[in-house]
């Protein structure tokens, strides 16, 4: 198996949102973004499969390691031998990759935070960032096309929060901030127990117009000329958001349920927002 084929299968099939997004990509950024994420698949399994603390960040100093490795020609894994000429090519910084790291370190411990501030921090780390560098392997001439993937990752990863509550309650992981929680009269106990109240539901609608604004936040920040560059992003926002839509028709039921959209349904909402930015980009040549 060559580190390209590996990468292609630790990312994920074609079942992963991520798949739809890159269909449209030419073949060089495909496999720079898929190792990418396939990266980002490796140290995020070493926390979620490792029993121990401890080995879980043995492990985790290893990749760090391997960065070393990588960043300096000499890489081992068959991700970091398909993401080295990757990050050479389009300019990833290896300071990045450590900070995907540190945010997955994060959740070696029961996952609590108290503020929104907090849990944007983990998000930057883990999402964010990850934006960044999917950013620049797609490709920007405007410095905000930044502030744009910082944005959008951050609405991701509070569209996957919302989605995996239940999943992440078993494994007593509670990412929405306690004074989320305070506010709208939930116990940590609720959620842990899988409590389904009406508290809960108006906390979750709370929590998804947050995401929401981050959404439009994004939206609104990137600039016009980087649009076309940027259509993996956009398609992945399309999908995450239709998402949040399924997860809020559904009544927010995520306690003891994951929503998830058929392949095919994915593949439509890949369509059509490759539809809409092609129409859209004819219009502003015809307006220029």
């Amino acid at each position: 198996m060559t580190p390209e084929q590996y990468c292609q299968k630790k990312a994920g099939g074609s079942g992963s949102s991520f798949y739809y997004s890159f269909l449209f990509l030419p073949p060089e950024k495909r496999r720079a973004i898929t190792a990418l994420y396939a990266f980002c698949r490796e140290v995020d399994d070493v926390v979620d499969e490792c029993q121990d603390p401890g080995v879980a960040r043995v492990k985790l100093d290893w990749w760090r390691a391997e960065l070393d490795r990588a960043f300096a020609g000499r890489p081992e894994h068959p991700v970091t031998r398909a993401l080295a000429p990757a990050a050479a090519a389009y300019g990833l910084p290896q300071e990045q990759f450590l900070e995907i790291i540190a945010g997955m370190e994060m959740d070696l411990v029961p996952a609590r935070y108290r503020t929104f501030e907090e849990l944007r921090r983990y998000c930057h780390r883990v999402a964010s960032v990850v934006g960044l560098l999917s950013a620049a392997i797609f490709g920007y001439r405007d410095p905000g096309t930044r502030a744009y993937a910082a944005d959008l990752g951050i609405a991701f990863q509070l569209t996957n929060i919302i989605r995996d509550v239940g999943e992440d309650a078993r494994r007593n992981r509670i990412y929405l901030p306690a004074e989320d929680l305070e506010r709208f009269d939930v116990s940590a106990a609720d959620i842990l127990n899988g409590r389904e109240t009406e508290n809960f539901k108006n906390l979750l609608a709370f929590e998804a117009e947050r995401a929401l604004s981050y959404y439009r936040k994004a939206e609104d920040a990137l600039p016009e000329v980087d649009r076309a560059r940027q259509l993996p992003g956009l398609i992945m926002a399309q999908i995450y958001r239709a998402t949040l839509e399924e997860i809020r028709h559904d009544g927010y039921r995520v306690l003891d349920r994951k929503v998830l959209l058929t392949p095919l349904r994915k593949l439509w909402l890949a369509w059509t927002a490759y539809r809409r930015e092609r129409r859209r980009a004819r219009r502003a040549a015809r307006a220029a």
